[in-house]
């Protein structure tokens, strides 16, 4: 489990968090909401030891990252970024580079490697681009890319920064469920989303953000209805129940 205990983090002398707690619990889905440029991408980072970290510290498994090897923290946390370049090789080969946590001196990929892309390429969608060089991608098509790198990583939590953008609505629905399968299988599954009627309907639990702040955190119902969306979005949002039971969100 990844816990944030006062996080604070920034860039240079510019500080973006100002100390957040928060739990990254296994066997859940947990959606980060928030306006733009509210640090919910300076959040994934730190957490996933990339990002700064100012004040405050992020517990993998109890241990501070600071405490802990890239390579330790990638075998616990494998984390998709917002901003995606396309080097010149094919899906395929960038979702064996998933494997580089596990591989020893001089890397030699094992059956077991191989047999975790396939795997990863599979469960993102992304078998029918699997030879397909980065650079000739779409950008739904390379957002599914990195989803099997990310998930060839096979780490105890998976950090996604806006998993579904770029993606027509069958292949987000295939992102959610695919977090979702995760999350049973006993992973952490955490994604910033801008859709928040998405993460209200998808999310096992919800965590709103505004200014650096954690506003607030619970379950999409307690979310709702204490109406901090309203707030941190200024926005009215509005709920739809079926006579089948579904929720819908409107703003």
């Amino acid at each position: 489990m990844i816990e944030l205990r006062s996080l604070r983090s920034g860039y240079g002398a510019r500080e973006v968090l100002h100390g957040i707690s928060l739990d990254f619990r296994p066997g859940e889905v947990l959606v980060i909401a928030g306006p733009n440029g509210c640090g919910k991408s300076t959040l994934l980072r730190a957490a996933a030891g990339i990002g700064e970290v100012t004040g405050g510290e992020v517990l993998i498994d109890g241990a501070p990252t600071a405490s802990l090897s890239a390579r330790q923290i990638a075998q616990k946390c494998a984390y998709m970024p917002q901003d995606r370049p396309a080097p010149s090789i094919s899906v395929r080969r960038m979702a064996l580079h998933g494997r580089f946590p596990y591989l020893s001196y001089p890397r030699r990929y094992r059956p077991e490697d191989y047999a975790a892309v396939e795997c990863a390429l599979e469960r993102a969608g992304a078998l029918d681009i699997a030879d397909t060089p980065i650079p000739e991608l779409s950008g739904g098509q390379r957002q599914r890319a990195y989803l099997a790198m990310a998930l060839a990583q096979e780490a105890d939590t998976l950090l996604m920064d806006e998993p579904t953008a770029f993606l027509d609505i069958s292949y987000q629905i295939a992102v959610m469920d695919t977090a979702r399968s995760l999350a049973r299988e006993g992973r952490a599954v955490v994604m910033v989303l801008h859709d928040i009627c998405l993460a209200l309907r998808r999310a096992d639990r919800l965590a709103v953000m505004c200014a650096g702040e954690l506003l607030a955190e619970g379950t999409p119902a307690e979310i709702y209805g204490c109406g901090v969306i309203d707030r941190a979005f200024n926005v009215t949002l509005r709920r739809v129940d079926t006579p089948d039971g579904e929720q819908y969100y409107f703003a």
